[in-house]
């Protein structure tokens, strides 16, 4: 009995010694909320939901699993912060530097990054699905193909249009990106743009002797002659299922 006690009171050591090591410094959050300063902080595991921290300078400081989800950091310097594992949910980063700062296993989804500065940062792991102004240089045009079609599936159509977009600003020859905003905008009935982008994924498929790429621009293009019925004044056709209609290979054609 007793070497049971002492193996559970070794553990709660362990784990006390564990949270200790993880814990912000509570003068550096206090710092931080009063005057907007605080470079080179220890604020590892801070909760900073909501935090107006617009401008803070927070150059060189520890934010590991610190969460700062909906904070507004817009203008913020985060310069050479550690941002591994913290939880930026939905936070407003416009205009906030954040060169040379360590993003590992970040959860950036939904964040806003128009005109963020992201020159030389580690985003291994990251989640940035739904971040809008995701800066094209930190992310390929697979990142941006692959997040708009998740977002599609949720009937987010105009996002997803918006990824396709930008990879298609990254590679201008990735066939199959035409095909899928060609998709997207049929669920928002423009059949003008989607038609057009058929025919432009059909011309690059046909250059890349992509045989089921060019079989399924055709068919999308011959689904999109046909006159508009019942189906459209039901009301939006679901992408997934659509899309299973064209073809079941679309997905996994091979990007180019």
């Amino acid at each position: 009995m007793e070497n049971k006690i002492i193996a559970i009171a070794a553990v709660l050591t362990t784990i006390s010694t564990i949270q200790t090591a993880v814990a912000a410094n509570s003068e550096h959050i206090r710092q931080l909320l009063a005057n907007k300063q605080c470079r080179d902080c220890d604020l590892s595991g801070a909760g900073l939901v909501m935090a107006d921290l617009s401008n803070a300078n927070l150059r060189g400081a520890n934010l590991a699993g610190a969460n700062l989800s909906r904070a507004n950091l817009s203008g913020a310097d985060l310069s050479s912060t550690n941002l591994s594992g913290a939880g930026l949910f939905g936070a407003n980063l416009s205009g906030a530097k954040l060169n040379g700062a360590t993003l590992v296993g970040t959860d950036l989804r939904s964040t806003y990054l128009v005109n963020a500065e992201m020159t030389g940062v580690n985003l291994s792991s990251a989640n940035l699905q739904g971040a809008l102004g995701v800066p094209l240089q930190i992310a390929k045009s697979e990142d941006f193909y692959a997040w708009g079609v998740a977002e599609a599936q949720k009937g987010n159509h105009q996002q997803a249009i918006d990824y396709f977009e930008q990879a298609i600003a990254i590679k201008p020859d990735y066939a199959i990106v035409y095909l899928a905003r060609g998709v997207a905008r049929y669920q928002l009935f423009d059949r003008q743009g989607a038609f057009q982008d058929a025919q432009t994924a059909e011309k690059l498929f046909t250059s890349q002797k992509n045989s089921e790429g060019i079989q399924t621009a055709q068919a999308f293009m011959k689904e999109l002659q046909t006159p508009q019925t019942a189906q459209v004044d039901r009301g939006k056709p679901n992408f997934m299922d659509f899309l299973g209609g064209i073809t079941s290979l679309f997905l996994q054609l091979t990007p180019f």
